[in-house]
């Protein structure tokens, strides 16, 4: 039969969930001294909805008596067995069964769902260590104060992590705040400590730390040698505004305030270049540092080939050196060295030995031109003057020969007379330039001879050369002429002389060059127009100077119609490219505008630098000389301004008993400036100064016995 309390026999009644066994200490048993229920850690008993565990004796409705659940409790042997006991059909409990008269509790809400039977279901999860197991045994106390650790656990670590993200805050909110508004603590500018100061402190104190340095001149160093550049020239300048906006500022990213307590920032100097001037400024470096490279070459002094050694240049790389010039202005001023090429010659020293020796063969005598039964002779001085030794490309040097300078003064030997070419020119009619057309005629043709002259210095051979008579066309028509703007004599000089053979010279130069018309921009050389002086066109011998001596040569005193020349281009306002004056003064001349001229060197050279051609007129007597240039006047007035003659140095007197002396008189010598000063609209517009030292002349006295 059913025991008492609607449960199985030998079945425990129910057990609450939270009931401990009878006789542990709290649990309200004999064994107790109290009827004190005890709850798992952290739970209210307010969950259960009644206060029914807090008062001695009783128990939620539902449950059963007190006794029984106790007995129920001790004695079952089964789960199933106890559950059946805890759950008979007594709901509350009645006065004759001991129990409290109060009417029956409300439902106790449950921790976790109840099954079917009435027994509690556990929570998902592996059962912890001394939970009940499959005998039906409760857990024991222990076990319960694992889980409630178990419990506790997130929640602090949830505390710990909250309390670390506020202390995270807190370390980069702190420094943040005190950091924001100036720049961060240890930024630097090449070594100076801007951090903690404003954008305007920091500008103050980069221009009073680094400017005085960046000032200073740059040193640089190729070669062996130093070089400064100065940095306002080169265009550099310290850019602090730039510079400082660079710097980390404001309100600082958690990144930035990291940096600022751990290492700092250094910032990179700004600088502002102007391009133009620091190209202009490494273009000087350049001139000071370049050096042209020297091909070997074979020249004629004289009548005498020299050779000249190759030598290597070197050449500055500009680019580069305007990239380290730059770098070098923010970064101390040590000397940089810069970047230089060697540019080697491109003939080699053996061609020029080679080209030495040809160049010795081809001046070893004349060079015979023939023509249809004619023939001229050029000779070793024409030939050296006309003759130069260029680079083939091969490392070697190759002749090449100026035939129509050599063949000036020619042409009357090898053409019949009359059937020479004629240019066109002026004459001048009534004061004014009358234009006079120009004729073909029959010439040499000068490409030609330069080609076989040149081949055969090259490759040696007969010295007698053909030449080949073509028609020849004059360069210029009259229309071209007319379109010169020769108008109006623009200069003229005169100089005097007295009989003597060297007047005959001096006028058969001037009748040669009569009607000579140079154009605009052209160079003209008294040597290469005229050749030189021979027999053949009227030229005789007389004295010139020489080595300090005077000596008969052909053509001897024209250096007094070249000098009438010069101070034609002198007072014309033309360029002097060439002159050179006499090796001591003669009284004939003034005193330092004159030039003297010899072939094939010394020669004398001026060049027409207006935008007209210039017609040379001359005309001679019997005691003087005139050159008369006309063109279209630049220049309203040209004077000549002469120093006082100074540096005077004494003559010395000698003897000479040879058959051929030339007496000479002492002259003392001296120094002179002459100062050409050109005039437009009553004003200067240009000055050229030109200074002329004169040695003494030597008191010579002949004691021989003439021939």
């Amino acid at each position: 039969m059913p025991a008492a309390g609607g449960g199985h026999p030998g079945s425990r009644p129910p057990v609450h969930p939270f009931t401990p066994p009878p006789g542990e200490p709290g649990t309200g048993g004999p064994a107790a001294g109290g009827d004190e229920r005890r709850l798992p850690p952290g739970v209210s008993p307010d969950i259960f909805g009644s206060r029914g565990f807090d008062q001695p004796g009783t128990f939620p409705a539902g449950h059963g008596g007190a006794p029984g659940h106790r007995q129920g409790h001790g004695q079952g042997q089964g789960h199933g067995q106890g559950h059946g006991q805890g759950h008979g059909p007594q709901r509350g409990y009645s006065p004759g069964q001991g129990g409290s008269a109060l009417p029956p509790a409300a439902p106790v809400p449950q921790p976790w769902p109840m099954t079917s039977q009435g027994a509690p279901t556990p929570p998902p999860g592996p059962a912890p260590s001394g939970q009940e197991g499959s005998d039906g045994e409760p857990p024991e106390a222990g076990g319960e104060g694992r889980q409630g650790r178990r419990r506790r656990g997130p929640r602090r670590l949830i505390i710990a992590a909250a309390a670390l993200l506020l202390l995270a805050g807190l370390a980069y909110v702190i420094p943040a705040v005190t950091m924001s508004g100036s720049i961060l603590p240890g930024t630097t500018v090449e070594g100076v400590d801007i951090g903690g100061l404003t954008a305007a402190q920091a500008a103050d104190k980069l221009q009073e730390t680094l400017s005085p340095r960046l000032g200073e001149p740059i040193q640089v160093e190729a070669f062996g040698r130093k070089h400064s550049v100065a940095p306002d020239k080169a265009g550099l300048e310290f850019d602090i505004t730039g510079t400082v906006a660079q710097a980390p500022s404001g309100f600082p990213s958690p990144v930035g305030v990291w940096r600022a307590l751990t290492g700092g920032t250094e910032l990179s100097p700004k600088v502002t270049a102007d391009t133009a001037k620091l190209a202009e400024a490494v273009a000087d470096l350049a001139k000071k540092i370049d050096r042209p490279t020297r091909e070997g070459e074979v020249v004629f002094e004289g009548s005498s080939p020299k050779s000249v050694a190759s030598r290597s240049g070197r050449e500055l790389d500009q680019a580069a050196a305007a990239d380290a010039v730059r770098g070098a202005f923010l970064h101390g001023r040590a000397p940089i060295p810069l970047q230089v090429t060697e540019v080697k010659p491109k003939v080699t020293a053996a061609a020029v030995k080679r080209t030495l020796a040809l160049a010795k063969k081809a001046v070893a005598g004349p060079l015979t031109l023939t023509a249809n039964g004619r023939q001229a002779q050029l000779p070793p001085a024409r030939i050296a003057a006309n003759l130069t030794f260029v680079s083939d490309g091969r490392g070697g040097l190759r002749p090449e020969f100026n035939a129509k300078a050599a063949l000036s003064g020619l042409d009357a030997r090898l053409v019949p007379s009359g059937q020479a070419p004629r240019e066109p020119t002026f004459t001048i009619t009534g004061g004014k330039p009358k234009p006079v057309a120009g004729k073909s005629g029959q010439g040499v043709d000068a490409g030609k001879l330069a080609k076989s002259v040149a081949t055969s210095v090259a490759k040696g051979g007969s010295r007698t050369i053909p030449v080949h008579i073509t028609t020849v066309r004059p360069r210029m028509t009259v229309e071209d002429i007319k379109a010169l703007g020769v108008k109006e004599k623009v200069s003229e000089f005169t100089t005097n002389y007295t009989p003597a053979p060297r007047a005959t010279n001096i006028q058969t130069i001037a009748r040669l060059l009569d009607g000579h018309l140079v154009l605009p921009g052209e160079r003209f050389s008294l040597n290469e127009v005229v050749g030189e002086r021979d027999k053949a066109r009227g030229f005789v011998e007389a004295p010139q100077i020489s080595g300090g001596r005077l000596v008969d040569s052909v053509g001897g005193g024209i250096s007094q119609f070249v000098t009438t020349m010069y101070n034609a281009v002198f007072f014309g306002g033309f360029e002097d490219v060439k002159h050179t004056p006499h090796e001591f003064y003669i009284s004939r001349y003034p005193a330092g505008r004159e030039s003297t001229v010899s072939f094939p060197e010394p020669d004398f050279i001026w060049r027409n630098d207006s935008k007209y051609g210039v017609l040379v007129k001359t005309s001679s007597t019997s005691t003087s000389v005139t050159v008369s240039f006309w063109s279209t006047k630049r220049y309203d007035e040209i004077k000549a301004v002469a120093s006082e003659r100074y540096n005077h140095t004494t003559f010395e007197r000698d003897t000479d008993d040879s058959p051929d002396c030339i007496p000479m008189t002492g002259t003392n010598g001296f120094t002179i400036d002459v100062s050409r000063i050109f005039i437009n609209d009553g004003r200067e517009v240009k000055r050229e100064k030109d200074t002329t030292v004169y040695k003494p002349e030597l008191d010579l006295k002949c004691t021989g016995t003439s021939p």
